[in-house]
């Protein structure tokens, strides 16, 4: 019985070993550390994107669905989605200018030589992007209130101009909400070019103060096309995070502003589809939000020539 049963017992240790070494082979683990990012992805991004765009060919309503073919996208360029398309845009070439040019020079302000305590202002300015942005409207709710004694119509008041209500005008309206998306990412933006600073030889400013180049020059022809992949990634970031924002407005008005000086995409989807129970018709609108996004992204990252072959 013994020499039979020795080739079953010498088999065992082989087998693991030969699954142990599948586990551990180079064919097989980088399809295994993959797996949970190409999971979620199908599951969090791929599935709900899908679902969307079967629904934005339906109607949807309790208990029933049915598909209506492009009924949803015939009714969706109306003078309600100009408006919220306009005020979005607006936002977006906005938000863009300043968490650009505003975040790259306090970045080469902070990593100058001359600068003291730099290390504080950087966590200063970071700290905004880690509140609750409702927290941070409910402030500045506050702070731009209608009476005179909200405070910034009390600071408007000692240059002798009338109370202001901030959240009744267009122009005031948009202030608010650029306003507040520039105070929270400033600093997100402040760290992206910090790090791209970082990568710049400093042998490259101590040759072009040699030659007897300036602050202006320096910055122009070292410091700008050194940080153009920085720059197209904080652009590209900004204009995405911009046409899908929604939280900068709900704070404002929730939904209600009037004469839609408020409204953007995001708030009209959000409006169409869960208060009006409509979301065949709200999803038709965000498919068109991706569509726009998207164009937008390849034009852009066409005219910085990152789309270039190499």
């Amino acid at each position: 019985m013994e020499p039979a049963s020795m080739p079953k017992q010498a088999n065992v240790p082989l087998r693991k070993k030969r699954k142990r070494n599948l586990f551990f082979s180079k064919k097989v683990a980088p399809y295994v550390f993959v797996s949970p990012f190409v999971l979620s992805f199908l599951l969090l991004f791929f599935y709900p994107l899908l679902n969307g765009v079967i629904m934005s060919f339906q109607s949807i309503l309790p208990g029933q669905t049915a598909f209506i073919g492009f009924s949803n996208y015939e009714r969706v360029f109306n003078p309600t989605f100009y408006r919220a398309l306009y005020n979005t845009s607006v936002y977006v070439l906005l938000t863009t200018i300043l968490l650009v040019c505003v975040p790259i020079a306090l970045a080469c302000l902070l990593n100058s030589r001359m600068m003291k305590l730099s290390s504080v202002f950087r966590a200063a300015l970071f700290v905004p992007a880690l509140t609750s942005v409702i927290v941070a409207g409910v402030v500045f709710r506050l702070m731009f209130g209608e009476s005179e004694l909200s405070l910034a119509n009390h600071l408007i008041g000692f240059f002798g101009i009338e109370p202001v209500g901030w959240r009744y005008g267009a122009v005031s309206g948009m202030f608010l909400m650029v306003i507040l998306a520039s105070w929270r990412w400033i600093g997100v933006n402040i760290v992206y070019f910090m790090a791209g600073l970082s990568n710049i030889p400093g042998e490259l400013y101590e040759a072009a103060e040699i030659d007897g180049a300036g602050v202006l020059q320096k910055f122009y022809h070292i410091t700008l096309p050194l940080l153009k992949p920085v720059t197209i990634y904080v652009v590209t970031l900004t204009v995405i995070n911009g046409f899908r924002m929604y939280e900068e407005s709900f704070v404002f008005w929730e939904n209600s502003s009037p004469g839609n000086i408020g409204l953007t995409v995001v708030g009209y989807i959000y409006q169409q589809g869960f208060q009006m129970n409509n979301m065949g018709f709200g999803s038709a609108v965000g498919v068109v939000l991706m569509g726009i996004i998207f164009t937008i992204s390849i034009i852009q990252l066409k005219f910085f020539g990152a789309l270039k072959k190499e």
